[in-house]
């Protein structure tokens, strides 16, 4: 949706086996070739958070679009109260003892990059939170945050910047409504038709339509 006309502007059916956030790469790269051929400027990529992930974000970055998309509320930075120091990569934590990167690796269970950070054993031997850092069985403090952390956080102050609070408001004035007509009204609330390419001509029909 645009948010000034309300214009469907890119309409697509997906199977329902995956999640928003993997089809949004997608998305982007149709309505940006679409835009540019009708002379239009695509600049923001205002989204709910079903479409949030580092490498989305990462990706926006790379095509010169901002995005203004929420984060997943189980995103951390980091862990609680450490401290990153973004110069030299690595985080201090409370009592003062640096954490330093160790290596990149791909998440088994997500499948996404993250970067490993971890204290060797004498670093932690005498510390006096140690029991509370580390738990029972740990004798080193080891953690994993995504790879795309500056992505992340640059995403994060745009979503809470004055612009980022008035695209919030537009989004949910044009596209929610939008989404709303299409489901209630102009029946998509489910697809009758056998197969993807079915189903994209209805979705065209209804987006044609409104």
């Amino acid at each position: 949706m645009d948010t000034a006309h309300h214009v469907i502007t890119d309409i697509r059916a997906y199977h329902a086996d995956g999640k928003d956030n993997q089809q949004l790469q997608d998305i982007v790269k149709r309505l940006q070739r679409r835009l540019w051929q009708q002379g239009l400027v695509f600049e923001n990529c205002v989204a709910d958070t079903g479409y949030s992930s580092g490498e989305n974000y990462a990706f926006l970055e790379e095509r010169n679009l901002k995005s203004f998309i929420p984060p997943h509320g189980t995103y951390k930075g980091g862990p609680t109260g450490f401290i990153y120091n973004e110069t030299t990569d690595h985080y201090v934590c409370p009592q003062g003892k640096v954490i330093p990167f160790t290596k990149v690796f791909l998440d088994y269970h997500t499948k996404t990059k993250k970067k490993e950070y971890l204290a060797r054993k004498h670093i932690c031997i005498d510390c006096p939170i140690r029991s509370s850092c580390l738990g029972k069985s740990a004798q080193e403090k080891k953690f994993s945050v995504t790879y795309f952390r500056a992505e992340y956080q640059r995403n994060i102050a745009r979503v809470e910047s004055k612009q980022g609070r008035y695209l919030k408001a537009k989004r949910s004035s044009t596209v929610e409504p939008v989404f709303g007509t299409l489901t209630q009204f102009m029946g998509l609330r489910k697809i009758n038709t056998i197969g993807i390419k079915q189903a994209n001509k209805v979705m065209h029909l209804s987006a044609t339509a409104y």
